[in-house]
């Protein structure tokens, strides 16, 4: 068993079958806490924030009718920050049981290709604050709102969009400019995810995105009792009985913490190693784990 010192935050969370849960990110416009931005990168260029912490640009889907679980572990479909790290939800692999660890890609763009990509953002409206959120106008129930947020200038802007991609033909309920407006930025988020587009050379470093920091969610284990999976012991000190911050919303003895630096280091590898029925053991224990990868700009629950 290996002592040391954790990084223990306390987290904000709605109710899940297994463990429940809702995790708050940071202010998007900066590091944690900040909302700060930085020069653009180009002389004559799109100002935008230039810290590795600070959002540029994120896509992000949230709501509906999925699985808590789901909801929980998600990574946000986009982040750019303001070195060119762009981060991306990977592909999932539809096997049961899933992964412990959610999938997400990263690469790096250049200084032009953040412009054309910012450039990208503000030719469908993402400069302005917009909301497509009525129901009525949709007829579509239970389906999940992306958000988007654009960093530039010096101003934090968010488009909402209800079931954004679920439309075939118009509605009739629907207004023929809130139709153009969803299909332009259903066609942005496509070259947001997609940078094929961009210059040859501009977008480097593509491959697995290797974060610092985990969000750890902990609760009473709930097997399958189909499947046997083999148990991992919690590698530190304290136990997962008092790791974390209790979730007053949440089951009782439901905990959310998070691991940072050199515990990360440790707990990634097992974590990797793990599914989302691993039982983790700690002090005699059996509990049920959920993971969530730090972003740059996030700490804790």
């Amino acid at each position: 068993m290996q002592t040391m010192r954790l990084k223990l935050l306390g987290a904000t969370v709605l109710s899940l079958g297994l463990l429940g849960a809702a995790c708050a990110n940071t202010s998007p416009g900066g590091g944690p806490g900040d909302g700060s931005t930085g020069g653009s990168t180009g002389t004559g260029g799109i100002p935008h924030p230039t810290g590795a912490d600070q959002v540029v640009l994120r896509i992000e889907s949230g709501g509906g009718f999925i699985p808590i679980e789901y909801s929980l572990t998600s990574m946000p479909i986009v982040s750019l920050f303001g070195d060119g790290l762009a981060i991306t939800s990977g592909a999932q692999i539809e096997i049961y049981p899933g992964p412990a660890l959610p999938a997400s890609d990263q690469a790096r763009l250049s200084a032009d290709a953040i412009q054309l990509l910012l450039q990208a953002a503000i030719d469908v409206g993402l400069d302005t604050d917009r909301t497509y959120t009525d129901m009525g106008s949709v007829a579509i129930a239970d389906a999940a709102t992306t958000t988007f947020t654009l960093v530039v200038d010096g101003q934090t802007h968010t488009t909402a969009v209800y079931a954004l991609g679920e439309l075939g033909p118009k509605p009739e309920t629907m207004s023929a400019d809130e139709y153009q407006a969803r299909m332009d930025l259903l066609a942005f988020e496509t070259k947001a995810t997609d940078l094929s587009w961009l210059p040859d050379g501009s977008v480097t470093d593509q491959g697995t995105y290797r974060p610092s920091g985990v969000r750890v969610f902990s609760g009473e284990y709930r097997p399958d009792d189909a499947r046997t999976e083999p148990a991992i012991e919690w590698p530190f000190t304290p136990g997962l009985a008092t790791f974390g911050d209790p979730v007053d919303s949440g089951p009782i003895g439901m905990r959310c913490g998070a691991v940072t630096g050199d515990a990360a280091a440790t707990l990634l590898p097992l974590a990797e190693e793990a599914n989302q029925l691993t039982p983790w053991t700690s002090d005699g224990v059996r509990y049920g784990l959920l993971f969530r990868p730090l972003l740059p700009d996030e700490s804790g629950c």
